[in-house]
Protein backbone atom coordinates (compact mmCIF):
# COMPACT_ATOMS: atom_id res chain seq x y z
CA UNK A 1 0.00 0.00 0.00
CA UNK A 2 1.41 3.58 -1.07
CA UNK A 3 1.68 5.81 1.74
CA UNK A 4 -1.69 8.71 1.10
CA UNK A 5 -1.40 12.64 2.60
CA UNK A 6 -5.31 12.25 3.25
CA UNK A 7 -5.13 9.68 5.02
CA UNK A 8 -2.14 10.65 7.26
CA UNK A 9 -3.55 13.87 7.78
CA UNK A 10 -7.50 14.02 7.22
CA UNK A 11 -7.75 10.62 8.79
CA UNK A 12 -5.62 10.78 11.50
CA UNK A 13 -6.59 13.87 12.59
CA UNK A 14 -10.64 12.96 12.45
CA UNK A 15 -9.81 10.17 14.85
CA UNK A 16 -7.99 12.05 17.44
CA UNK A 17 -10.63 14.70 17.40
CA UNK A 18 -13.24 11.95 18.08
CA UNK A 19 -11.08 10.49 20.70
CA UNK A 20 -10.49 14.42 22.33
CA UNK A 21 -14.50 14.52 22.16
CA UNK A 22 -14.95 11.25 24.22
CA UNK A 23 -12.11 12.44 26.98
CA UNK A 24 -14.31 15.46 26.84
CA UNK A 25 -17.62 13.07 27.18
CA UNK A 26 -16.00 10.90 30.12
CA UNK A 27 -15.01 14.50 32.19
CA UNK A 28 -18.15 16.19 31.67
CA UNK A 29 -20.03 12.56 33.14
CA UNK A 30 -17.26 12.78 35.88
CA UNK A 31 -18.34 16.21 36.60
CA UNK A 32 -21.54 15.58 36.92
CA UNK A 33 -21.48 12.59 39.01
CA UNK A 34 -18.82 13.73 41.73
CA UNK A 35 -20.72 17.11 41.90
CA UNK A 36 -17.83 19.01 40.22
CA UNK A 37 -18.53 22.53 38.55
CA UNK A 38 -17.22 21.99 35.24
CA UNK A 39 -15.42 25.22 35.20
CA UNK A 40 -12.69 23.55 37.34
CA UNK A 41 -12.16 20.73 35.01
CA UNK A 42 -12.02 23.39 31.58
CA UNK A 43 -10.20 25.23 33.30
CA UNK A 44 -7.53 23.48 35.30
CA UNK A 45 -3.92 22.84 33.81
CA UNK A 46 -1.10 20.57 34.90
CA UNK A 47 1.16 23.38 36.38
CA UNK A 48 1.03 26.94 36.17
CA UNK A 49 2.61 28.10 33.61
CA UNK A 50 0.99 25.52 31.42
CA UNK A 51 -2.28 26.16 29.70
CA UNK A 52 -5.95 24.99 31.07
CA UNK A 53 -7.73 21.70 29.06
CA UNK A 54 -9.80 24.81 27.39
CA UNK A 55 -6.73 25.49 25.16
CA UNK A 56 -5.75 22.57 24.84
CA UNK A 57 -8.30 21.64 22.85
CA UNK A 58 -8.76 25.08 20.94
CA UNK A 59 -5.04 24.30 20.07
CA UNK A 60 -5.65 20.75 18.74
CA UNK A 61 -8.89 21.87 16.65
CA UNK A 62 -6.69 24.89 15.46
CA UNK A 63 -3.97 22.24 14.57
CA UNK A 64 -6.11 19.98 12.25
CA UNK A 65 -8.04 22.81 10.77
CA UNK A 66 -4.74 24.27 9.64
CA UNK A 67 -2.75 21.67 8.60
CA UNK A 68 -5.56 20.61 6.52
CA UNK A 69 -5.99 23.78 5.05
CA UNK A 70 -2.57 24.62 4.80
CA UNK A 71 -2.28 20.85 2.44
CA UNK A 72 -5.40 21.44 0.39
CA UNK A 73 -4.52 25.03 0.07
CA UNK A 74 -7.72 26.30 1.24
CA UNK A 75 -9.04 29.16 3.68
CA UNK A 76 -9.82 27.58 6.79
CA UNK A 77 -12.61 28.70 9.40
CA UNK A 78 -11.62 31.46 11.96
CA UNK A 79 -12.91 30.59 15.41
CA UNK A 80 -13.35 32.68 18.17
CA UNK A 81 -11.34 30.88 21.09
CA UNK A 82 -14.41 31.86 23.68
CA UNK A 83 -15.12 28.31 24.72
CA UNK A 84 -15.30 27.62 28.60
CA UNK A 85 -17.85 24.34 28.82
CA UNK A 86 -17.72 20.78 27.84
CA UNK A 87 -20.72 21.41 25.69
CA UNK A 88 -19.01 24.62 23.60
CA UNK A 89 -15.23 22.47 23.45
CA UNK A 90 -17.47 20.08 22.08
CA UNK A 91 -19.38 22.06 19.27
CA UNK A 92 -16.02 23.39 18.54
CA UNK A 93 -14.34 19.90 18.02
CA UNK A 94 -17.37 18.87 15.90
CA UNK A 95 -17.11 22.25 13.94
CA UNK A 96 -13.67 21.26 12.89
CA UNK A 97 -14.17 17.63 11.76
CA UNK A 98 -17.03 19.38 9.59
CA UNK A 99 -14.57 21.32 7.86
CA UNK A 100 -12.32 18.42 7.35
CA UNK A 101 -14.87 16.51 5.83
CA UNK A 102 -14.67 19.31 3.54
CA UNK A 103 -11.37 18.53 2.36
CA UNK A 104 -11.45 15.23 -0.18
CA UNK A 105 -8.46 12.94 -0.66
CA UNK A 106 -8.60 14.48 -4.13
CA UNK A 107 -7.20 18.11 -2.47
CA UNK A 108 -4.81 16.56 -0.36
CA UNK A 109 -2.87 14.11 -2.45
CA UNK A 110 -0.11 15.04 -3.95
CA UNK A 111 0.66 17.48 -1.83
CA UNK A 112 3.82 15.23 -0.16
CA UNK A 113 6.49 17.49 -1.92
CA UNK A 114 4.52 20.99 -1.83
CA UNK A 115 6.51 23.60 0.32
CA UNK A 116 4.90 24.92 3.61
CA UNK A 117 6.06 27.89 5.03
CA UNK A 118 4.48 28.79 8.21
CA UNK A 119 5.51 31.10 11.44
CA UNK A 120 5.98 29.64 14.85
CA UNK A 121 6.49 32.73 17.18
CA UNK A 122 9.37 34.09 15.67
CA UNK A 123 10.37 31.52 13.63
CA UNK A 124 10.11 30.55 10.31
CA UNK A 125 9.23 27.18 9.28
CA UNK A 126 9.53 25.52 6.10
CA UNK A 127 7.83 22.20 5.00
CA UNK A 128 7.58 19.47 2.62
CA UNK A 129 4.04 18.18 2.90
CA UNK A 130 5.07 15.37 4.15
CA UNK A 131 7.32 16.69 7.00
CA UNK A 132 4.52 18.89 7.72
CA UNK A 133 2.54 16.25 8.28
CA UNK A 134 5.42 14.06 10.35
CA UNK A 135 6.88 16.28 11.74
CA UNK A 136 4.92 19.05 12.87
CA UNK A 137 0.89 18.64 12.02
CA UNK A 138 0.64 15.35 14.36
CA UNK A 139 3.07 15.57 17.10
CA UNK A 140 1.86 18.91 18.09
CA UNK A 141 -1.53 17.79 17.65
CA UNK A 142 -1.01 14.47 19.82
CA UNK A 143 0.86 16.42 22.41
CA UNK A 144 -2.15 18.89 22.92
CA UNK A 145 -4.53 15.66 23.23
CA UNK A 146 -2.38 13.62 25.58
CA UNK A 147 -2.26 17.07 28.10
CA UNK A 148 -5.59 17.22 27.72
CA UNK A 149 -6.14 13.39 28.96
CA UNK A 150 -3.43 13.97 31.08
CA UNK A 151 -5.38 17.31 33.04
CA UNK A 152 -8.04 15.22 32.87
CA UNK A 153 -6.46 12.29 34.56
CA UNK A 154 -4.94 14.43 36.81
CA UNK A 155 -8.14 15.81 38.19
CA UNK A 156 -9.69 12.11 38.58
CA UNK A 157 -11.63 11.32 35.27
CA UNK A 158 -11.24 7.71 35.12
CA UNK A 159 -9.45 7.46 31.99
CA UNK A 160 -7.33 4.82 30.14
CA UNK A 161 -5.08 4.54 27.56
CA UNK A 162 -7.42 3.49 25.17
CA UNK A 163 -10.10 6.46 25.22
CA UNK A 164 -6.20 8.28 24.07
CA UNK A 165 -6.17 6.04 21.51
CA UNK A 166 -9.39 5.12 20.36
CA UNK A 167 -9.00 1.34 20.22
CA UNK A 168 -12.92 0.83 20.40
CA UNK A 169 -12.63 2.25 16.84
CA UNK A 170 -9.87 -0.85 15.97
CA UNK A 171 -11.82 -3.59 17.66
CA UNK A 172 -14.13 -6.20 15.88
CA UNK A 173 -15.52 -7.16 19.45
Amino acid sequence: MSFSMYGSSVSAFTHSLNNLSGLLEHAENHAVAQGIDEHILTGSRLYPNMLPLTKQVQIACDIVKLGAARLANVTPPVYLDNEITFAELKVRIENTKTFLGSILPEHIEGSDGNTIVMQAGPHELIFSGTDYINCWALPNLYFHVATAYNILRHNGVNLGKADFLGVSAFSTT
